[in-house]
């Protein structure tokens, strides 16, 4: 199934997950989709057909059927808000709410753009080319380093921005920023060079503790003991939490920060490897 969050009508969700469910177990029937939503089997198939809609006290039930998270379960209760909504002010308000509540679009690096997180400055003076308006001076943007690096490095790296199409050069001739948010989530190759580059962070997250004046980090750590359900919930309210700063990205920067989130266990998980 597609994310909930390219869905705008909240029958199309439903209607998708019937007929996935149809399709990996054919014995599976309009009376026993009603059933799991609390519905008769004759109105599950009018609301899926968009005829009527799915009523209150069946919205948790479909909640829990999806398996929806917090985010997601409350853009799909304001998905059916927005639907039965007939004032169009409210039905704006709603859906304003709603796709405030999607992901951030990010684009995917393919294997030719891993060289992208080979060093840590590189993300940085991309950065940077946002703070001066796109003025490529290798000079100036290294001046604005911290830690320190060479001017010749700092060359390099916009060359590759270049080459990589992640910078494009404006009619102006200064380098605007093609994509705003990026991202490499699988593949071998992938997952190696992510993990080089946040190794690279997280030591300049350890060296910030003597190099930045407390006033202008926030560096904590919280020692904690959880069960399975727990450890879920809080690598899921993790993966909340960043989607919602993405979304409050400055388009005025006068500042390149980098987060770094480190949730690990530090005893023996029993009877895994």
């Amino acid at each position: 199934m597609r994310s909930i969050f390219e869905y705008l009508d909240y029958r199309d969700l439903l209607k998708d997950a019937y007929d996935e469910r149809k399709a990996s177990d054919p014995a599976y029937s309009y009376r026993l989709f009603a059933e799991a939503l609390g519905l008769y089997a004759s109105n599950v198939f009018r609301v899926l057909q968009k005829e009527t809609h799915l009523p209150a006290r069946c919205q948790s039930r479909a909640v829990e059927y999806l398996g929806l998270n917090e985010r997601a379960a409350a853009y799909f209760l304001l998905l059916v808000a927005y639907a039965r909504e007939r004032n169009v002010a409210a039905r704006h308000a709603l859906l304003e709410k709603a796709l405030a509540l999607r992901d951030v679009h990010r684009m995917e690096l393919g294997d030719k753009e891993l060289a992208y997180l080979r060093d840590w400055w590189i993300a940085t003076v991309r950065g940077v080319l946002e703070m001066l308006d796109g003025r490529a001076n290798p000079a100036e943007i290294a001046s604005k380093l911290a830690p320190s690096v060479s001017e010749s490095e700092v060359a390099a790296a916009l060359e590759l921005l270049k080459e990589l199409g992640l910078v494009r050069k404006g009619s102006s001739g200064r380098l605007l920023v093609s994509e705003a948010h990026l991202g490499a989530t699988s593949g071998e190759g992938k997952v190696l060079a992510v993990r080089h580059h946040q190794r690279q962070l997280l030591a300049l997250a350890a060296d910030s503790l003597e190099r930045t004046p407390p006033t202008h980090r926030d560096v904590t750590t919280m020692t904690m003991t959880v069960d399975e359900e727990v450890f879920l919930r809080v690598r899921q309210q993790l993966q909340e939490c960043r989607n919602q700063i993405r979304k409050s990205s400055d388009r005025h920067p006068d500042r390149v920060m980098q987060l770094v989130m480190a949730y690990f266990p530090t005893t023996r998980l029993e009877g895994r490897r």
